[in-house]
């Protein structure tokens, strides 16, 4: 059995930060832990912001991001799993300040691995990943709070991995899905994945943010914050919900508390990462049943570890579409 295994590595040099791929040693397996042969991950911009050193994600390098990993059990120190069980790990402190997906080999608690579902693959269950996961908890709070949906469900950053795979979910449901992007050109994307309308970004905000505006939608999932968050938030109907995952617009909102007092609107917030094992474990129940989607070459872009950096600067630029698949091995 090999003692080293390969790795994207991110060395921090002279306050420069430098991905290479590098051979690593085997980690010792710990008391209650697990390693894992990792055969795929998936790239998200928690990926991309640790890989370019920024310290609020992780703390000390060099290190190895990705916090989303599929594969294999290689040796256990725990009696739920076993060499070779199919397993998922998603967020946690994964690729935070653990080394992460990007490696060939992973050494985890237990407690944050879950088995594989039986009618779902790896390749299926990497193109959710994190990003699937935090887009599933918000399709669940929406439908969990609305039991009649009379306006469409607006999902904004529709073509990043959280967006495109709410925007697939909520179609799948039955629920007409109004997508916001900023590339026009990925209409027809959207309208493969289900969206019944598309509006621009430019053109959602074209107008002075009003605390309550014209009702548009019965429900939000917003993958973005700032300024189209708050628009979300004072054109949704009464009684609606608003979900937020996200802040690559912006961590401020322009709002008042009018549309929770006035229309009882909710605001609730996504933290996929830190959720229960046992919620993950009914999330990924549904993703691989009633919620499955599939995956198709339109959403789905596989790569090789030595392709991943320059994925790491499109999704940092906005540029990313669909998910980003790296597959580790030939």
């Amino acid at each position: 059995m090999p003692e080293t295994y390969n790795a994207l590595v991110v060395d921090e040099i002279e306050d420069q930060f430098k991905s290479s791929i590098k051979s690593l040693p085997l980690p010792e397996l710990q008391e209650g832990f697990v390693l894992i042969d990792v055969l795929y991950s998936s790239l998200n911009y928690k990926d991309a912001l640790s890989a370019s050193g920024n310290k609020g994600v992780t703390k000390s390098y060099p290190f190895t991001p990705g916090i989303d990993a599929v594969g294999r059990i290689r040796q256990s120190k725990d009696k739920n799993f076993i060499e070779g069980d199919q397993v998922i790990v998603t967020g946690y402190d994964l690729g935070m300040n653990t080394n992460g997906g990007f490696g060939e080999i992973i050494h985890v608690p237990s407690e944050w691995v879950v088995a594989l579902p039986d009618n779902l693959s790896m390749v299926e269950a990497i193109s959710f990943g994190t990003a699937g996961i935090t887009a599933a908890a918000s399709v669940d709070a929406v439908i969990s709070k609305n039991d009649v949906l009379d306006l469409p469900v607006v999902v904004s950053g529709a073509t990043g991995g959280v967006g495109s795979i709410a925007v697939g979910l909520l179609s799948k449901l039955s629920i007409d899905v109004t997508a916001i992007t900023g590339k026009k050109e990925s209409s027809q994307f959207l309208k493969n994945l289900g969206a019944k309308n598309i509006i621009l970004r430019n053109d959602f905000c074209s107008e002075k943010i009003r605390p309550l505006d014209k009702t548009k939608f019965s429900a939000g999932v917003d993958t973005v914050g700032g300024e189209i968050l708050s628009r979300i938030i004072s054109q949704v109907e009464r009684h609606g919900i608003i979900t937020c995952c996200g802040n690559v617009n912006s961590i401020k909102l322009e709002t008042t508390v009018f549309p929770f007092i006035l229309r009882g609107i909710t605001l609730k917030g996504i933290d996929s990462a830190e959720s229960a094992i046992s919620y993950k474990k009914y999330l990924w129940d549904k993703i691989a049943s009633e919620w499955q989607i599939g995956y198709s070459d339109s959403s789905i872009k596989i790569i090789k570890l030595n392709e991943l950096v320059p994925e790491i600067d499109k999704i940092l630029n906005g540029n990313q579409q669909g998910r980003v698949v790296v597959k580790h091995g030939e």
